[in-house]
Parts: structure tokens; C-alpha cells; sequence
């Protein structure tokens, strides 16, 4: 009620405050007339209030209505979480005294059931990845299904589970030892599927027209490998897959694919000769160069050696061979004393002698100049490795392979082309000196002979 009262007042002061604002607004406006307003605007307001009092009091009744209902559904809230309570603590009661029971009723069943378990989840791992699952697919999917079976408190396995679990363990050591030939898709370069007849060995390896193929265990799907193992390795897969009986060489990769795969990645002679670089190719051109004049010289000197035996067994002089055109200086100067003819054939035999040893300066220059070669493309090499490891560090060790390649592979091209090189200028400078020696043994011989005669 003193909240009414006080609320009045100031509803009130706020119409005296508005009439005397009207008031001023209209100075026509007597006292009278103002205080008639006043009384009834209080009136009014007296009506309004009390019936503001009223809905008031009828919603605080149906607030403690409300509130009794709130506390009477608590308190049955209440109960019922301590029946639950109750129940629960019984229900675990129970629960430990079944758990004591089955595990007493299952005795050594448990540790059955636990090996059982994990040879399910070996055999799983073991179906997925092995290439027998290629010709007997969804093999894993039984063991996985058998695996969370025993891991269940709720199942047990029965003698059949057991008895499967045997016949694929039984089944893959079988397929293991046995050469089986049967036909699937195939995807062969391209990304073509073909229907092509596959050669199983074991639980190694697939070939299939004389290929080796590759299975993938996730998308379950056979494809012939990008590069093939050299061609030895080849030979003996179709061999294989061409024998129809009998023991047949065949290169096994016991590991499933893992060794064909280090193989297949491995360069060949082309790729490793890429890897020397511009220096690598110089070095072989210098070879090449070295090797044909080399070939030239040695068919040369072999020609320049059959007219000199020939001329050998003759007596008559032949302008056919140096030996010849020695021997024909005896004739053009047949009065000379024996000193003069020893210059005269002295000069005849240095005429010759660059027939005789012609470019095999050059391949003892190219015998030297390759190693060096080598070295060159192996500080080059090293050059681009360092630079890698400035830039990625040495975390990665492929970023630094070609530098590296480069450094070996230079150095192996400058000495497979400088110890051949060396060997062949031995051979010709040998044979070249070996028929300079003739000349000059013959040539001695004249001088001799004229000596006597002068004498």
C-alpha cells in the first residue's frame, strides 16, 4: 500500500507539474477550473491503482501455486534418484558376482580365447599385404571379424570359428609352396584393364608375359610394375610362365616385393650415364675420339708391318712401304761414302718415322686429359651437393643424390676412358717403335755394307 501511496504522489506532482505548465500555456485559465482538474485526474488515478492492486495480488496467487508445484516434482525428482541409486549399487553388486562366475566357469578358455585373439589379428595383417589375397580375396575380413569377436566379453567362438581360423592358416602355408596360374585384370601401362592369364609363385611374386606385376592390398588390384628388373631377371619369368612342368630358374623375391622394388629403381647404364652431366658426355666423346684413332693407327701399322715383312724377303726395293723407300737411298747414292749414306738414310728414316707415328701423341694426351676430366665434374658435383645443403639442409637425402651422382659418375667415365686409352697407346707406340727399329736395323746394315765396300 506505501508503494501505491508513494506512486499517487508522484503521479500526482507530475500532473500538477503538467497543468501548471497548460496553465501557464493558457493564461485564461482560472484557479477554479484548475482545481476541479486536479481533483478528478486524482480520482482517476485512485480507480487505476487499485485496480493494478488487484491483478497483483491474484498473479501472486498463482506464483505460489506455481512454486508449490516446483518443490512437490523436486522432492519426487529426489526419490526417484535415490531408488536409482539404490539400483544401481545392486545392479554392480550383481554384476561382479556374474563376472566371478563366468570367469571361473571359463578357466583356461580365457587364455584359449586371447591366443586365439591374436594369431586372428597376425593372420589378418599377414592375408592383407600377402599376393595370395590377389587369387583368394577377403580373406582379412574373416580374421578381423573372428579378432573383435574374441576381444567381446559377450560371444564366445564356437568350434567352426575355431576350426576357420586353422583352415586359413592351413590354406596360406599350402598356397605358399605351390605355382598356381589363373586369370584376372590386369592393369598394364596406360591404366588399361586386361584380362590376362597370371603366374602365382607362392606368396612372392606375380608375372604375367614374362613381367613382374604388382599387387596393391588396398585398392586390391594387380598392375604390371612401371620399369621391369634387368633383363636377366625377366628371361627367368618367362621362362617360368612358358614351362609347363618340370624345375624352371626363376629369380624370387622372398620378400614380397620389397627387393624388385629397390631393383626396379636402380639406373641402368643409360640413366647412370645421364647422371655424369655435360662433363660425362665430353668424356665419353674424348674416348670415342681416342678409340677410333686408336683403331685406325692399329690397322695402319698392321698394314705398314705386312709390306715391311713382305720387303723383308725381297731383295728389289718397293715404294709400297717405308722399308722400301729406305732401301731405295742406297741406290740413288751409290758412290757416296759410308758416312754421308748414314745421314742420307738417317734422313730417310725421320721422313717415315711421322707415317709410323702419327696421333699417338694425341690418345696419351687424351689418356691424361680424361681423369682430369673426371676430377673436373667431381668438384662439380660436390659443388652442386653443398649448394643443396645450404638450401634444404641434409634432411633429405635425394636433394644431394645428384650432386653426388654427378662427383662418381664423372669419375668412373674419366677412368673407364683413361685405362683403356693408356693400354692402346702402349700397344701402338710398342708396335710403332718395333718397326722404327727395323728401319734403323736395316739401314744400319747398308751402312755396314758399304763401309766394307769402301774399305
Amino acid at each position: 500500500m506505501s508503494f501505491l501511496k508513494s506512486f499517487s504522489r508522484k503521479a500526482l506532482l507530475v500532473s500538477s507539474m503538467a497543468l501548471s505548465a497548460s496553465a501557464l500555456a493558457n493564461e485564461a485559465m482560472d484557479l477554479d477550473s484548475l482545481l476541479k482538474t486536479l481533483e478528478s485526474g486524482q480520482a482517476a488515478q485512485t480507480q487505476q491503482n487499485q485496480q493494478r492492486e488487484a491483478e497483483f495480488k491474484a498473479r501472486e496467487n498463482q506464483q505460489v501455486k506455481m512454486l508449490n508445484d516446483l518443490k512437490s516434482d523436486r522432492n519426487d525428482q529426489l526419490n526417484r534418484s535415490e531408488r536409482m541409486e539404490t539400483q544401481f549399487e545392486e545392479n554392480e553388486i550383481k554384476l561382479g558376482n556374474l563376472s566371478d562366475t563366468l570367469s571361473k566357469r571359463m578357466g583356461s578358455l580365457k587364455e584359449l580365447f586371447g591366443v586365439l585373439q591374436q594369431a586372428s589379428g597376425d593372420a589378418s595383417s599377414k592375408f592383407r599385404t600377402s599376393v595370395v589375397s590377389a587369387q583368394i580375396p577377403n580373406r582379412s575380413d574373416v580374421m578381423d571379424e573372428m579378432a573383435k569377436k574374441m576381444g567381446s566379453t559377450s560371444k564366445l567362438a564356437s568350434i567352426e570359428d575355431i576350426e576357420k581360423v586353422w583352415f586359413e592358416l592351413q590354406r596360406e602355408m599350402t598356397e605358399q609352396g605351390k605355382v598356381t596360374r589363373y586369370n584376372t585384370d590386369v592393369i598394364v601401362a596406360g591404366g588399361e584393364k586386361v584380362n590376362k592369364e597370371v603366374v602365382r609363385v607362392g606368396a612372392f611374386n606375380l608375372i604375367a608375359d614374362g613381367q613382374y606385376l604388382n599387387y596393391n592390398p588396398e585398392t586390391d588390384t594387380i598392375s604390371e610394375l612401371t620399369r621391369q628388373p634387368v633383363s636377366r631377371f625377366q628371361q627367368s619369368a618367362g621362362d617360368l610362365q612358358a614351362a609347363n612342368s618340370g624345375i624352371v630358374d626363376f629369380a624370387l623375391d622372398p620378400t614380397g616385393g620389397s627387393i624388385l622394388g629397390l631393383l626396379v629403381q636402380a639406373p641402368n647404364r643409360k640413366e647412370q650415364v645421364e647422371q655424369g652431366g655435360v662433363v660425362g658426355y665430353v668424356i665419353l666423346a674424348v674416348g670415342a675420339l681416342a678409340l677410333l684413332i686408336a683403331l685406325e693407327r692399329f690397322i695402319s701399322l698392321m698394314l705398314i708391318g705386312a709390306k715391311i715383312k713382305r720387303q723383308l724377303k725381297s731383295d728389289v726395293a718397293k715404294d709400297d712401304n717405308p722399308l722400301g723407300r729406305v732401301m731405295k737411298v742406297k741406290d740413288q747414292y751409290p758412290d757416296v761414302a759410308y758416312d754421308t749414306l748414314e745421314l742420307k738414310l738417317s734422313e730417310a728414316i725421320l721422313r717415315e718415322m711421322p707415317k709410323i707415328t702419327r696421333n699417338l701423341t694425341l690418345i696419351k694426351i687424351i689418356s691424361v686429359v680424361a681423369p682430369l676430366l673426371g676430377l673436373l665434374g667431381t668438384v662439380t658435383g660436390m659443388i652442386n651437393t653443398f649448394q643443396a645443403i645450404t638450401l634444404f639442409g641434409t634432411g633429405d637425402p635425394k636433394l644431394m643424390a645428384g650432386g653426388i651422382s654427378t662427383a662418381l659418375v664423372t669419375t668412373v667415365l674419366g677412368l673407364v676412358v683413361a685405362i683403356p686409352t693408356v693400354f692402346l697407346y702402349t700397344l701402338l707406340n710398342t708396335r710403332s717403335r718395333n718397326l722404327l727399329l727395323i728401319l734403323q736395323e736395316q739401314s744400319a746394315g747398308i751402312i755396314a755394307e758399304r763401309s766394307e765396300k769402301g774399305a
